[in-house]
């Protein structure tokens, strides 16, 4: 077996390698390189989930960063259990071929409760005071204990929200290379997340440049301590970040409509999704439809193909094309046009929003909210604001961190349709000359071209 190292740049598309300074730029153009057909939907889970199964959404379930729990009557995003991903992972497949492959997961999702080795995943603890604190889970369960007595607590804050920055992806990896040293895994699998914030919230070329040169020197540490050690070295990404010029919110449409019902609670608006003729759980560029009334299917099927920031409305024989049809997926599953995205809103006036709105809150959430990347503008000292709310948390107070905005117009870029241009697509850098180099691979082939890496086909 060879030792093996998979790279995940989220984010990482040939739209950003035209700067030729960078260590990313010169050590690619020494690889065979690869662009991966978008899988639908091109988000974080889905993708990741496929990379590592060789099988569509259909056969694997993950058919986004989360979907309707149809028995709980809940939307939940970001789940962490391993044992929802219907398929075997490449680690079983690995392991029955030589039972002595050993896999680390560092960061890539569901990691918790794997059959994988040695996995560190973020996992804050939410305190009964009402503090939230930023930890991570690991597999042993020691190693979270040592890497963080070597690198610090792992910096949740710069992980998401609107401090994120360098930090987070750095300490990946850092603990990843402790990790290979400590444990010489067969397989490692690392995410480095630091592209994912700055291409969605900025349209600034100077600006993605300085994030970009942080994290190509992250890469160029990483990428040289692994060939240091002689293991092969694998660079891909789950998708490009293309520019968008607007939001689409189609609960408000469904809303205006009279599908979507509320509940009020202390004066403020909460989606009752139970109870909803339809609603949309939107995720990114892509929107599961859950239609409860089904005589409602065909008035809503029409209303949606009539918008103009819609490019695809699938139903079930849709869904099949698109290797998406799954009992997870929405009745509908609508995709952008590449330059709208969706927000979640599904309230009409502001003053009715629910509270966790303005909160970095990933879980209360009935759809992915990018915006969390922002503090809102309108407030003033907005730093003073952050630090008293702090200092009120540590004495003991319970009180909210309500600083983002409702502005989904701040958003820049996004991801999840597979209708983008080439330049965005996901990349595949290998070494490997028996690898198929710059033309088209399909996102089920990853799994097959790493464990060709680890087993010389």
């Amino acid at each position: 077996m060879n030792q093996t190292v998979v790279i995940n740049i989220v984010g990482l598309s040939s739209a950003l390698l035209k700067h030729k300074e960078l260590f990313l730029t010169q050590w690619i153009e020494k690889k065979q390189v690869s662009k991966i057909k978008p899988v639908l939907p091109a988000v974080t889970c889905s993708v990741q989930s496929t990379y590592l199964t060789g099988k569509w959404p259909k056969d694997h379930g993950i058919v986004g960063n989360g979907w309707y729990f149809k028995e709980e009557c809940e939307v939940k995003l970001w789940r962490q259990s391993n044992h929802l991903v219907e398929s075997p992972k490449i680690w079983d497949m690995a392991k029955a071929i030589n039972p002595e492959f050993t896999c680390s997961n560092m960061f890539w999702w569901y990691n918790m409760y794997s059959n994988s080795d040695f996995n560190v995943t973020p996992r804050p603890q939410y305190r009964a005071d009402g503090q939230k604190k930023p930890d991570c889970y690991s597999k042993p369960e020691g190693l979270r204990d040592r890497l963080q007595d070597k690198l610090g607590t792992f910096p949740l804050f710069n992980f998401w929200g609107p401090n994120t920055t360098i930090k987070s992806t750095k300490w990946i990896a850092d603990a990843s290379k402790l990790v290979h040293d400590w444990h010489e895994p067969t397989l490692q699998l690392i995410y480095l997340p630091h592209l994912d914030y700055v291409l969605q919230k900025y349209n600034d070329e100077d600006v993605i440049l300085k994030d970009l040169l942080e994290l190509d020197t992250v890469c160029e540490d990483l990428i040289s301590f692994y060939e240091s050690k002689g293991v092969k070295v694998i660079l891909l990404s789950e998708y490009g970040i293309n520019l968008v010029k607007a939001p689409f919110h189609i609960n408000r449409l469904l809303r205006e409509h009279g599908y979507i019902k509320i509940r009020e609670e202390n004066g403020l608006e909460i989606l009752d999704p139970g109870i909803s003729k339809a609603f949309a759980l939107a995720d990114h560029q892509v929107a599961h439809v859950y239609i409860n009334d089904k005589s409602k299917f065909g008035g809503i099927k029409k209303l949606l193909e009539n918008c103009p920031e819609i490019d695809l409305v699938l139903d079930t024989e849709g869904q099949t094309k698109h290797h998406l049809n799954h009992h997870r997926s929405g009745d509908l599953v609508v995709v952008a046009k590449k330059d709208y995205w969706f927000t979640y809103y599904y309230w009409l006036n502001d003053r009715k929003a629910p509270d966790f709105a303005r909160n970095v809150d990933i879980h209360k959430k009935p759809g992915y909210d990018p915006v969390e990347l922002f503090t809102d503008p309108k407030k003033k000292m907005m730093l003073f604001r952050i630090a008293f709310k702090l200092l009120k948390k540590k004495l003991g107070f319970r009180t909210m961190l309500d600083v983002i905005p409702l502005d989904a117009t701040l958003i820049k870029g996004s991801h999840g349709t597979p209708n983008i241009g080439e330049d965005y697509y996901p990349l595949l850098i290998t070494s490997e000359n028996s690898e198929p180099g710059n033309q088209q691979v399909e996102a089920v082939d990853v799994c097959k071209i790493i464990m060709n890496h680890i087993f010389d086909n």
